[in-house]
């Protein structure tokens, strides 16, 4: 394994991150506790939840992935061995089940904190993440801004950090970080974490073969600004592996939950057969080809794999271990230019 620090802390954190966002709905806890076992024994040590896991959002398995991190942690006693992130829900009707009032004040956000301690049986957290913006902004499959007349939101950047700050200051997280997150989000909690204020360390979005979006504006604040990209979805929900190029599998993701299509249309899989063709010329698998290719990007700290198997587990941590040379960059780079971004 290899490992990095959080930017601006002294945390070190593995290059790999464990996504949970299948236990307690496509994962049972004892498969749960199975792969964080296994991700432990190669060297991983961190973890990344959220209070609205296992996904999709329901009622009955709000906070499921939560609770099953806490029972391991429980039997094992082995909360100093891990690093946990966790997000805290944004506004959104998906999560109405959460809670009634789905702000960032202070209320709202001690609310959530303090459950997810409980379910994760732990005193405090390491990385405490926004979810996404309470401010209509590009995410979750959406490319591009579209400014609202009558939106209701009203500046509360420095109001958040100083929330936030309470809870750093009482012990109960240690770090902050965003995700979902654009530009001008970054720089404004940036801009107001100088009027000694915590300050963000990490972004977690959507990076991939197929949704590079990032590198048009945020990779040159995370370098400058000497924030990390914690990125999701490096697999493009499964696609790039390669499995659904002739056909939705059963019994995947993409199959049990048809409403994650943003990787499945015409330009994503083509791009997707041209990085296949890629991967076979080198022989490698494409699966091994997506993942190197976020691992060796110089603004990225770790980059959260999820799986349904240890099969896929083995693959996905077996990835940092690939490097690809300059002659398959230049490869990706060219396939990337003539499909840019093809998934949003």
């Amino acid at each position: 394994m290899k490992y990095t620090k959080l930017p601006n802390t002294n945390i070190e954190v593995s290059k790999i991150c464990l996504g949970s966002m299948t236990w307690g709905q496509q994962n049972t806890e004892a498969e749960g506790h199975e792969q964080i076992d296994y991700a432990l024994d190669k060297g991983v040590n961190f973890i990344d939840t959220a209070e609205m896991y296992s996904v999709p959002a329901r009622p009955e398995t709000q906070g499921s992935t939560e609770k099953v991190i806490g029972t391991w942690l429980k039997k094992t006693g082995r909360r100093e061995d891990v690093v946990i992130a966790s997000k805290v829900a944004g506004p959104g009707d998906m999560v109405s089940h959460i809670r009634k009032d789905l702000g960032f004040h202070k209320a709202a956000i001690e609310d959530a904190i303090d459950k997810s301690l409980k379910r994760l049986q732990t005193d405090y957290i390491d990385l405490y993440q926004l979810h996404w913006p309470e401010r209509n902004a590009n995410f979750f499959g959406k490319r591009g801004y579209e400014h609202e007349a009558d939106e209701q939101w009203q500046d509360n950047f420095r109001e958040i950090l100083e929330s936030l700050k309470y809870f750093i200051d009482k012990g109960k997280i240690r770090h902050i970080g965003l995700s979902n997150e654009t530009p001008f989000g970054l720089m404004r909690f940036l801009e107001e974490s100088k009027n000694d204020l915590p300050r963000v360390v990490t972004v977690q979005n959507p990076y991939n073969l197929l949704n590079r979006k990032d590198e048009i504006g945020l990779t040159e604040i995370y370098h400058r600004e000497n924030v990390g990209l914690f990125p999701y979805s490096p697999l493009g929900m499964g696609t790039l592996s390669g499995k659904h190029l002739d056909g939705v599998k059963e019994n995947t993701r993409l199959s049990l939950f048809p409403q994650y299509n943003r990787y499945s249309n015409e330009e994503a899989v083509k791009a997707t057969r041209e990085y296949k063709k890629l991967a076979d010329k080198y022989n490698m698998s494409l699966t091994h080809l997506a993942l190197a290719f976020v691992n060796q990007q110089p603004f990225v700290t770790s980059n959260i794999i999820g799986a349904t198997s240890i099969e896929q587990l083995k693959e996905n941590i077996e990835s940092i271990e690939v490097v690809l040379s300059e002659e398959i960059l230049e490869g990706i780079n060219e396939i990337h230019n003539s499909i840019p971004n093809p998934a949003p």
